[in-house]
C-alpha cells in the first residue's frame, strides 16, 4: 500500500520561489549545511524546475521563478510573504555563519520570552529565516504570562 506521506517526510514540506535556485542551493548548503537530495531542469535546461535539499531532518523544495505559472520570488513581489522557522543545534553560530555567506541580519539574536534563543535575516534571494535554538523548556501557560509580560514592555 502507498503512504500517504512519503518516508523522510512531514506533513507540511515548505517550497520557495528562488531568482536563482542554483545560486540558492549553493548558498542554503554554506549557510545551513543543507544537502542537495535531486534538481530537474527546466525546458531551457537552465532553469531549475524542481530541487530538492534536506536541513537537517526535513525537506525543503524549491524551484526558478515561473512567471508564466504564477510562481514568482520575492525579489519580484517586493518582499517575503512568509517565514521559515530553523532549529538548530547553535543559533549564533549558524546565524553568523549565514550572514557571512550573505544573508542579512533582520532582527540580531536574542533570547525570546518563550524559551528560543532566536535571530531573524533574510537570505540574498529574499526569503526570511528565524534561526532557533530551544534553550528553556516552558509550558503553554508561562509562555503566555511571558508573552503578555513582554507585551507590556514593549507596546507603549
Amino acid at each position: 500500500m502507498v503512504k500517504p506521506i512519503p518516508d523522510g517526510y512531514h506533513s507540511v514540506t515548505p517550497t520557495l520561489t528562488i531568482r536563482g535556485a542554483s545560486d540558492a542551493i549553493e548558498f542554503y548548503k554554506k549557510a545551513f549545511d543543507a544537502k542537495e537530495v535531486y534538481r530537474f531542469p527546466g525546458p531551457d535546461s537552465k532553469s531549475i524546475m524542481h530541487a530538492e535539499i534536506r536541513i537537517g531532518d526535513s525537506a525543503i523544495m524549491l524551484c526558478d521563478e515561473m512567471p508564466e505559472m504564477g510562481c514568482l520570488s520575492p525579489k519580484s513581489t517586493g518582499g517575503p510573504s512568509g517565514a521559515i522557522y530553523l532549529y538548530v543545534d547553535d543559533a549564533d553560530s549558524v546565524f553568523s555563519k549565514a550572514v557571512s555567506v550573505g544573508a542579512q541580519s533582520m532582527l540580531p539574536l536574542m533570547d525570546g520570552f518563550w524559551g528560543d534563543r532566536i535571530g531573524m535575516l533574510v537570505d540574498p534571494f529574499g526569503h526570511r529565516w528565524t534561526v532557533a535554538t530551544r534553550k528553556k523548556e516552558m509550558s503553554l501557560e508561562e509562555i503566555q504570562k511571558a508573552g503578555a509580560e513582554f507585551m507590556k514592555g514593549n507596546l507603549k
